[in-house]
């Protein structure tokens, strides 16, 4: 699970630092042999191995990953969750387990049914012990060489499942705390997992929480990996705020690449926090350039809610970074094939057909329902999405698996230009229809309507803050749909949002309700939390409306 202590650096200012020496080029790999690159017994391994600094099945299908991490060990009931991830295109999972030192130990019983669920939904399943995380810092972490003890445990589980699972040692197995004391004990490891006969491809972490903003791992890769008799070890880059413009993604990477050692982006996050702003944009496009694998963080239950995909563990409830992962430029549902381990068949890589132009009914001040004529395809239309248009700007807006939908939470007497892509069960994606522009009603007002909003900042930090506006309905009817506005005194900005879409103008904001805020009952709430950027004071704002009725505070 993502926490501000093991995904995140606690020096950002030395970040800078190696940040820039990275970009220099003074952090460079060791170039590779001369001969021919990395050749090793690997390369003849039955399941998933590693050739030439690339990902292997054992047929030698090149195997990209393209899928999420789920955080199982905390929510082990939430068995659905990789049918989940699965139906929306993913190939790929990194599940979180514990060894017990920090956390309660996943047994081999539920280690196999974990491998079992994942074979069955066609998931390549990367397994990870998080008890690591930050060690040397977080004094409740634990070591790789526990880590390695464990997975020799499971060994009767793992065995024959060398097509379908990579051993990922341990989390982020070091801290910003002498972060050079990670390489002999992650060779330890390496060597006590294949003494034991365990032939799986491993995975293994970057120091610096997994950022390696030192270039600890960079400098060290080619002795690690050399330290294999196998060759089946991929390295694993976490990039979250460190990684905040293309060139530092892509010159890590690229000096991967470049030495033919194998990498992957092994988590990775989107939405900015205290400090920075991750080019996730960057990472998707040098990952799909490169062919490298990437996993994104995390499925739900976050501590931090800005980085849960699914909103409540539900599918059907994608956050906005959940949409830019699944289905935006890069993203899974456009660039993940499934292993052919699970078929041996071609993947399906043929998108509907568009859909036809839809026609709009119902048109209140804050809605309106879209039909359209359905999209075909090859094998099956499994759903549709439809987005606003806004110049060259696409926001999702709604989903359905039947050719009509309502928006909610639209803005009374606005102008909204519409669109509708058809999806299958591979996550192929149409070309969107032909757009519709629908202007809704004027608001006449709500008959006994009323409200009261709540405002607290719930953290703050240094030039930001975290907020929660709980909005609730004084009124005698039921609030379908509903527009929130108010003003910051004292320059505020918003930087991400969930429970609800901020559109902001100067100090003005408007939010407008979420699929699942939308409906307020008589004497119900809804709460919106966001994360925001401040000046030297941060005054709460003192007058809100909700779809321009002038509302109670406190």
């Amino acid at each position: 699970m993502r926490t501000t202590r093991s995904t995140t650096l606690r020096n950002p200012s030395a970040a800078l630092l190696a940040a820039v020496a990275v970009l220099l080029g003074l952090l460079a790999l060791s170039p590779p042999p001369a001969h021919a690159g990395p050749q090793s017994p690997g390369a003849a391994a039955t399941g998933l191995h590693i050739s030439n600094g690339r990902l292997l099945e054992g047929n030698g299908n090149d195997f990209v990953m393209r899928g999420v991490n789920h955080a199982h060990t905390w929510y082990t009931g939430e068995t659905r969750s990789l049918a989940d991830i699965k139906a929306l295109g993913a190939n790929s999972v990194r599940v979180v387990l514990s060894d017990g030192h920090r956390w309660t130990r996943n047994s081999a019983q539920d280690v196999a049914a974990v491998i079992g669920n994942c074979k069955a939904n066609r998931l390549i399943c990367v397994l990870e012990v998080h008890d690591t995380t930050g060690y040397g810092e977080d004094a409740a972490a634990g070591t790789l060489d526990h880590a390695a003890d464990y997975w020799i445990s499971l060994k009767d589980v793992l065995a024959g499942e060398e097509d379908y699972v990579i051993i990922n040692i341990g989390n982020e197995p070091w801290g910003n705390t002498d972060p050079a004391g990670w390489t002999d004990p992650t060779i330890a490891a390496i060597k006590k997992l294949r003494r034991a006969g365990l032939e799986h491809t491993v995975m293994v972490d970057a120091p610096n929480w997994g950022q390696d903003w030192q270039g600890v791992m960079r400098a060290n890769a080619r002795t690690v990996y050399d330290a294999d008799p196998t060759g089946n070890l991929i390295f694993s880059i976490h990039m979250y705020s460190v990684f905040d413009t293309a060139q530092k993604v892509t010159d890590y990477l690229n000096a991967f690449v470049t030495a033919e050692l194998p990498i992957l982006i092994g988590e990775f996050g989107g939405p900015a926090d205290q400090w920075g702003d991750p080019d996730e944009d960057a990472m998707m496009a040098t990952a799909e350039q490169l062919d490298l694998g990437y996993l994104a963080w995390s499925w739900s239950g976050n501590t931090d809610p800005i980085l849960d995909l699914a909103i409540g563990f539900d599918p059907a409830r994608l956050s906005s970074w959940g949409q830019r992962v699944f289905h935006g430029a890069n993203g899974i549902a456009q660039t993940s094939d499934e292993a052919t381990v699970f078929g041996g068949t071609a993947p399906d890589t043929r998108a509907p057909t568009a859909p036809g132009t839809p026609t709009a009914s119902g048109v209140s001040s804050t809605s309106v329902t879209l039909t359209w004529p359905a999209a075909t395809d090859d094998v099956g239309v499994t759903g549709y999405e439809v987005v606003r248009v806004n110049g060259t700007t696409e926001t999702t807006v709604a989903s359905s698996v039947t050719t009509t939908v309502t928006v909610p939470s639209l803005t009374p007497d606005t102008a909204y230009t519409f669109a509708v892509y058809a999806k299958d069960a591979a996550g192929n994606r149409s070309p969107h229809s032909a757009t519709i522009t629908v202007t809704t009603r004027k608001d006449t007002g709500t008959p006994g309507a009323g409200c009261s909003v709540g405002y607290r900042v719930t953290n703050e930090w240094p030039g930001g803050f975290q907020g929660e506006i709980t909005v609730r309905n004084t009124g005698t009817a039921t609030v379908n749909g509903w527009t929130l506005g108010f003003a910051f005194p004292a320059g505020q900005t918003i930087s991400n949002m969930w429970g609800g879409t901020p559109t902001q103008n100067g100090s003005s904001v408007t939010v407008a309700a979420a699929s699942y805020t939308s409906t307020i009952p008589v004497n119900g709430s809804v709460a919106v939390g966001f994360t925001g950027t401040k000046l030297t004071t941060n005054p709460a704002p003192t007058a809100f409306t909700l779809n321009g009725t002038t509302c109670a505070t406190g």
